[in-house]
């Protein structure tokens, strides 16, 4: 399934081949596809699809990220080529990491930009709300999540803004099962977030999308030249992308209002998720596709962006984020400013 520069490959018993210099996709030893390799920025695998070695090498040489994930989208590996990008910039984003002020400044506008977007979809969940003890529960949570955003100015540490980011999350997922639609609450009931694995069709939802949105995170810092595993909100660990996850804060909100929507629309429901043995929930196949069908059109939504003042696509907001990172990396007196939905 190829939609705008990224392949995903989503379907099991799928084996990709270099041909020439068209990537060749085979399901059951048939060919289902070919890709010219210059149409591609990212090659996204789910599951246990196969891939020559060929193949791995020229998408290396051409620049093309391979991203493997699970079939429950939890990130597994990225090959990726020699890395490009301005080492100034670079330099520049590592020595900020000695600047405890700085650090926090980044962090905190990070859980501002979420705690933003959050508060608008409890916000516009009240205002569609059928029952009027349901709106006012959403309203209550929302002035929760605004007295959250008033605490931030006066966070003093790192460990103070993930506990206010932490306490508005819980009071945020506390909300959404009422903005399900009322017959499908039962099959979609959300008890808290969790993950690894996720408990429920709304969690495995949540974190499938939710690593859609990493991997365009990641990419959109690579291209700005940051290195995405040097953050600030997130505590730095080998192996994590601790500066996309920090990107990523701005934008979970748009998944969870992608799966309110999917959810409430019908277009998934209960039996397109795989209930497994200690409790563990996943998409079907067909599901998955039909998720990323739809993570893709709205990334083609025209957004106004506060900063820019003018519409931009969706899916080109984490690339515009990521160059104003780059941007208070570089200027003294330039913050990072989260990008909030209107």
């Amino acid at each position: 399934m190829q939609l705008l520069n990224t392949l995903y490959i989503t379907t099991a018993d799928t084996y990709l081949h270099l041909d020439n210099d068209t990537l060749r996709v085979e399901v059951a030893h048939e060919t289902r596809l070919r890709v010219p390799l210059h149409h591609l920025s990212s090659v996204v695998s789910f599951g246990h699809a196969g891939i020559s070695a060929p193949l791995m090498h020229r998408l290396a040489e051409d620049g093309v990220a391979l991203v493997l994930l699970d079939n429950n989208g939890r990130f597994k590996a990225r090959l990726e080529g020699a890395v490009s990008g301005n080492v100034l910039l670079r330099q520049a984003q590592f020595q900020r990491l000695a600047d405890p002020a700085f650090t926090l400044d980044m962090a905190r506008a990070s859980v501002a930009g979420k705690i933003k977007n959050t508060r608008q979809v409890l916000q516009r969940g009240a205002r569609e709300a059928k029952a009027e003890e349901e709106a006012r529960v959403l309203t209550r949570l929302a002035d929760d999540l605004a007295a959250s955003l008033r605490a931030l100015p006066g966070v003093s540490s790192l460990d103070a803004l993930r506990g206010v980011e932490g306490e508005a999350a819980r009071q945020y997922f506390s909300g959404l099962n009422l903005l399900v639609r009322a017959d499908q609450r039962e099959p979609f009931a959300m008890n808290g977030r969790t993950r690894r694995p996720p408990r429920d069709r709304f969690n495995a939802m949540l974190s499938f999308l939710y690593s859609l949105w990493m991997n365009d995170c990641r990419s959109a810092l690579e291209a700005a030249g940051l290195d995405p595993q040097v953050g600030y909100l997130h505590a730095l660990r080998p192996g994590r992308a601790a500066l996309a996850l920090d990107l990523m804060e701005e934008f979970r909100p748009w998944a969870d209002r992608l799966a309110l929507t999917l959810i409430n629309r019908g277009q998934l429901t209960a039996k397109d998720f795989v209930l497994r043995e200690g409790g563990g929930v996943s998409l079907e196949p067909d599901a998955r596709k039909a998720v990323v069908v739809a993570f893709q059109e709205r990334k083609k939504d025209e957004i106004n962006h506060p900063l820019l003042a003018q519409s931009v696509p969706l899916g080109l907001v984490p690339l515009v984020q990521a160059r104003l990172m780059a941007r208070a990396l570089r200027e003294d007196g330039s913050p990072y400013v989260p990008f909030v939905a209107k």
